[in-house]
């Protein structure tokens, strides 16, 4: 009778030293390891805290993290490693949609569930993906935000520009679909190159056109090159969106320049949703900084990843598919929730304006911490800001 009370007495410390493997492929050395380096943080602090918590499932959490050297074309390899020589149990979503790519079709192979933490491409999820879902908003879902302002305020002659990247391009030729499906004029993309410093040309064609409303996707320094070009010829849109004008390093490109700029963010630390103060308060404890969208998204997905387990009771591949098919949760960076095709449709990057050299959150309402301000003021009405 002792013997029996003693070896139910291991049990728990037997499962807990029998860890559950929660594997990725990152670029953890060459030219995207520092831009993925928040994702790897992410990683940690949401191991560290669920193995302080009581591990998952009963069982102590261990990242097995392998470096694809900032080579997309070797995801497949390494998650054929994960699988068959590491014993992941639980897969997440390399860095890029590239990678995601190669991924995808791995665990599509081998029936596995991996969680796409930061593929926002269309390719990423075809018909018939069952066993990849999707965490970060689509590239598709980056002009959801412009239109629903630009169809507020009554405005309906658009004039879209894209930086020549295949994400950009695909955020803008969404958007045109959906703002000719709703009624309104947007013209064709206007493709620019990356680096692209005099928008002249079209600056010109808007013109041409009476657009009312500019709407880029590209990088803060697209954007800030927009606004140098508007400046100097003397032209102002009534709605001025640029994606990249969002990002911080916008606002040191261009300093005051940059007021009622509006920009695309997946993710402010300002966010009222489930979870996201204590996750922000966590990141300043563990790394002495603040956590960006990168570290918000990554985190969101194991967030997912966990309560999906929680619900299936296992981490066997086709209950647990079916626990994240059915999933619809609100995370730090907005509500999951995925189609047939495991791609997202609950979360949307929002619509923030600088502001007093603030970025304010603007759409959608629900997150909003101010009122959008337009039009977007003429050149000479503007008065330099007072510093506070």
């Amino acid at each position: 009778m002792r013997v029996l009370l003693l070896l139910l007495a291991l049990l728990p410390l037997q499962a807990w030293a029998q860890p559950l493997v929660v594997g990725a492929v990152l670029p953890l050395s060459g030219q995207l390891a520092d831009l993925a380096a928040d994702m790897q943080r992410a990683l940690v602090l949401w191991q560290e805290s669920r193995n302080a918590a009581g591990g998952l499932l009963g069982r102590r959490v261990e990242l097995k993290l392998l470096d694809d050297r900032s080579e997309a074309l070797a995801s497949t390899r390494l998650y054929e490693q994960l699988i068959d020589t590491e014993r992941a149990a639980l897969l997440l979503g390399p860095f890029g949609s590239a990678a995601s790519v190669s991924a995808a079709a791995v665990a599509e192979r081998r029936r596995r569930v991996l969680v796409n933490v930061t593929g926002v491409m269309g390719n990423v999820h075809r018909a018939g993906t069952r066993y990849v879902f999707q965490v970060p908003a689509p590239v598709a879902a980056y002009g959801e935000g412009a239109l629903a302002i630009v169809r507020s305020t009554g405005y309906q002659r658009l004039h879209v520009v894209a930086r020549n990247d295949p994400g950009s391009l695909e955020a803008a030729a969404q958007l045109v679909e959906r703002a000719a499906a709703a009624g309104l004029e947007p013209g064709p993309v206007e493709s620019v190159p990356a680096g692209a410093g005099d928008y002249a040309v079209q600056i010109a064609k808007a013109r041409a056109r009476d657009a009312q409303a500019w709407i880029a996707f590209g990088q803060p320094e697209d954007a800030a090159n927009m606004v140098k070009s508007f400046k100097r010829i003397g032209y102002a849109p009534w709605l001025f969106l640029a994606q990249g004008a969002a990002e911080p390093r916008f606002l040191k490109l261009v300093g005051q320049d940059a007021e009622f700029v509006l920009g695309v963010s997946p993710y402010e630390e300002a966010f009222r949703t489930r979870g996201n103060r204590e996750f922000v308060e966590a990141w300043r404890k563990r790394w002495s900084t603040d956590p960006g969208a990168m570290a918000a998204t990554a985190y969101a997905s194991l967030l997912v990843l966990e309560e999906a387990v929680r619900k299936a009771g296992t981490v066997e591949s086709e209950r647990l598919r079916a626990a994240l098919a059915a999933l619809d949760t609100e995370t730090p960076i907005g509500t999951y929730r995925v189609d047939a095709r495991g791609g997202q449709t609950g979360v949307k990057p929002a619509m923030v304006q600088i502001v007093a050299g603030r970025r304010e959150i603007v759409w959608p309402e629900s997150l909003a911490t101010a009122k959008w301000r337009l039009p977007y003021p003429r050149w000479d009405e503007r008065k330099p800001l007072v510093a506070q």
